[in-house]
């Protein structure tokens, strides 16, 4: 068995625009993908808003740089993360196919083992 970081993406002008229902609604699905999936789950979490990103950097001379925010401004955001364990990256995937995410979408990568 193989483990996958599950990355989780929305836009987050349009999440934090939507109706307390939709957010309620988004969270009972993660609910429900917890329980149909406990099995291979390793791990999640939910992330606070880019706003609340912290960036590290070192610049050419090797000195620290840090800034407020998130390492590049895009339209969708990572809110989140699950780590899944899978047979293969098909099993992955078809288990990632599943994670709500009403304002963008999720990306399957696997996790390097290092021996």
């Amino acid at each position: 068995m193989s483990e996958y970081l599950v990355l989780i993406y929305a836009e987050e002008a349009a999440l934090g625009a939507s109706a307390p229902e939709m957010f309620n609604t988004m969270m009972k699905e993660h609910e429900e993908f917890g329980t149909n999936n406990a099995a291979s789950l390793r791990g999640g979490n939910a992330l606070e808003a880019t706003s609340s990103a912290t960036s590290l950097r070192r610049d050419a001379a090797g000195k620290l740089v840090v800034t407020d925010g998130a390492f590049a401004e895009t339209k969708e955001a990572l809110g989140g993360y699950y780590v899944i364990e899978a047979s293969d990256l098909d099993a992955a995937i078809a288990i990632a196919s599943q994670v709500p995410a009403p304002f963008g979408g999720v990306e399957v990568r696997p996790i390097r083992v290092f021996d």
